[in-house]
């Protein structure tokens, strides 16, 4: 599936059985909250139009998030004891946990105990909520599993601070031999070296409005 020297113009071809991963795309990391980013809020918006084409055309959708206990003990071994003196970003039942409320079409809870489980939480028959505990979306999680029960075979990643979570994210998925699509403008933090870096392990660069239009001729 690798899709190295691929155009944008042969998005069409490539883009079989597409699946939307959302990458850490959660109220706190919004501007005008203390861990907020000011590019998020333009991310947030690309990401929503993203998860309005993918319904409308039936494709599949997966928000990947993370969530904070207060005592820190399911975060990185270096944040714990900043959370515990300090508190920190998506924590545990907060609002700041929640998804951005541009991908939903209607407001949700998170749920918890199932997430925290290891369970997706289904918003429909092909959109739901998985958790991560790290970096990566794949990392001991039920992500993998969700992907073959939807039968997608190209991700289309779209996520807040590529350095990160959504690198992770991809490099994961490159493994595991998906072909992905990453939605540029709809990745906070995403930098010129960093997409020449994606480019060189077959991933596509597509800016949204491209990918809503691939899909439309799907």
């Amino acid at each position: 599936m690798h899709c190295a020297g691929l155009h944008h113009e042969e998005g069409g071809a490539f883009m079989n059985m597409p699946c939307l991963v959302t990458v850490d795309l959660q109220v706190d990391f919004l501007p005008g909250n203390p861990f907020g980013r000011e590019e998020n809020e333009k991310v947030s918006k690309k990401a929503g139009r993203l998860c309005e084409a993918f319904r409308k055309k039936g494709f599949p959708i997966v928000h990947v998030v993370r969530i904070y206990l207060p005592d820190g003990s399911n975060a990185e071994p270096f944040r714990r004891s900043s959370i515990v003196s300090k508190g920190g970003p998506v924590l545990a039942y907060s609002r700041g946990s929640q998804l951005a409320p541009d991908l939903l079409e209607s407001p949700i809870e998170l749920d918890v105990p199932l997430l925290l489980a290891g369970k997706p939480q289904w918003l429909g028959p092909s959109e739901c909520i998985i958790y991560k505990s790290r970096f990566g979306a794949f990392y001991k999680t039920c992500l993998e599993e969700v992907l073959m029960r939807l039968g997608a075979s190209t991700l289309v990643f779209s996520g807040s601070n590529f350095p990160n979570c959504p690198r992770s994210s991809i490099y994961e998925a490159c493994e595991r031999d998906y072909n992905i699509i990453a939605a540029e403008d709809a990745i906070s933090g995403l930098y010129e070296r960093g997409k020449k870096e994606l480019e060189n392990i077959g991933v596509m660069l597509m800016k949204v409005d491209e990918i809503i239009s691939t899909l439309s001729a799907l």
